[in-house]
């Protein structure tokens, strides 16, 4: 096994040392005013990631995982008494329809086959059908695939409509742009363990302001209702429960590095070029993308197995040379493997991948 495991699964990632010694900066309790400054220190930097959001969106912050963001804005934000219209073409996608159904809240569901752009076309018919839409969500990196999905056709139609959009910006937010007022934005969920390098324990939603603490709140649930957070955390700082105080360090750790480093669009840039090397050297070796290149995200590609192979032989090699990459789901889960290409990945590191992929396909397949 390598000394330095470089993890290429799509969260968590591997962290920088400045990020990984914030974890242990200590021991405090939720409930001080130290904490409290530490949370509204947090979410000013998360609504100043994309510069043009700072002045209308709100961010909170809630203990769970990138999933409890999205379930938490549909719960706070999706509508009871109108419908959503749920676009989907992967995993991600169909999951915010079952938690729409979980919370009873009326929806319809416009799915494709994973391996498919969402279909846009039949998009302006549907809505003159059902003219009972107001919200719109869908997911803007779809991981399962790997695809960065067309926000903004999609996001002219919401304007054009005047269809307010929830976003799952789980695996998107800190890499790709987010032009919220082109798309009429209404709320995007993220998590601190994907493109800002934080570490798993802390999510989160930004919402435009004039949507906090509405006349009557649409949640079905007490926990994943976003409204408390919001009136504490903007008052006073508290928030309703508790708080993962170490892995909040880490995320004020990781967003003041994240704007040192130049931001969401030197992040892209970043990940770009290192999902250019890599899909380089496959290509070498005969290894291809299961989408073209272009319809990627710079976060994650997707690569076929070749003849012969199983995700687990090529994970296991992989690892043995200190690289964790990521299989497929559902009926992509014999075909496939992801790459993603967040987190503390230096040149060398690259480098000694391309040397691992060599040693890997260049053996017997398995």
């Amino acid at each position: 096994m390598a000394d330095r495991t470089v993890l290429l699964n799509p969260g968590p990632v591997t962290l920088t040392s400045r990020v990984r010694a914030a974890l242990s900066r200590g021991d405090w309790c939720h409930r001080e005013p130290e904490f409290a400054q530490l949370t509204q220190d947090i979410n000013a930097r998360l609504a100043k990631v994309y510069p043009d959001m700072e002045s209308s969106f709100d961010a909170v912050m809630m203990t769970g995982s990138g999933t409890a963001s999205v379930e938490a804005m549909l719960n706070t934000f999706a509508p009871r008494d109108t419908e959503t219209l749920v676009l989907a073409n992967g995993v991600y996608g169909e999951r915010m329809a079952d938690m729409l159904a979980a919370q009873g809240k009326p929806h319809f569901v416009a799915a494709v086959p994973w391996l498919e752009p969402m279909d846009l076309t039949q998009l302006p018919g549907m809505l003159d059908q059902q003219d009972g839409i107001t919200h719109i969500v869908t997911v803007h990196h779809e991981t399962t695939t790997g695809r960065l999905n067309d926000l903004g056709a999609l996001g002219q139609i919401c304007r054009e409509r005047d269809l307010k959009l929830l976003l799952d910006g789980v695996s998107s937010f800190g890499a790709e742009a987010i032009d919220a007022d082109a798309w009429n934005l209404a709320a995007v969920a993220g998590t601190a363990n994907k493109c800002l390098h934080g570490v798993p324990g802390i999510s989160f939603v930004l919402a435009r302001k004039s949507l906090w603490n509405g006349d009557e709140s649409q949640a079905s649930s007490v926990y994943l209702d976003l409204n408390p957070y919001h009136r504490s955390q903007h008052a006073d700082g508290a928030s309703p429960f508790t708080q993962a105080v170490q892995v909040a360090f880490a995320l004020q750790e990781a967003l003041i590095e994240f704007d040192e480093q130049g931001g969401w669009p030197a992040r892209g840039r970043a990940y770009s070029g290192r999902a250019a090397t890599i899909a380089d050297c496959l290509s070498d070796l005969g290894v291809t993308t299961l989408l073209t290149r272009d319809e990627y995200s710079a976060v994650l590609w997707s690569y076929e197995l070749p003849d012969g192979w199983t995700y687990a032989g090529v994970h296991d090699a992989l690892k043995k040379d200190g690289f964790v990459i990521y299989g497929g789901q559902g009926d992509l889960g014999s075909r496939i493997f992801r790459i993603a290409h967040m987190g503390d990945i230096t040149d060398a590191d690259l480098e000694r991948l391309c040397r691992a992929l060599d040693t890997c396909f260049s053996g017997a397949a398995r």
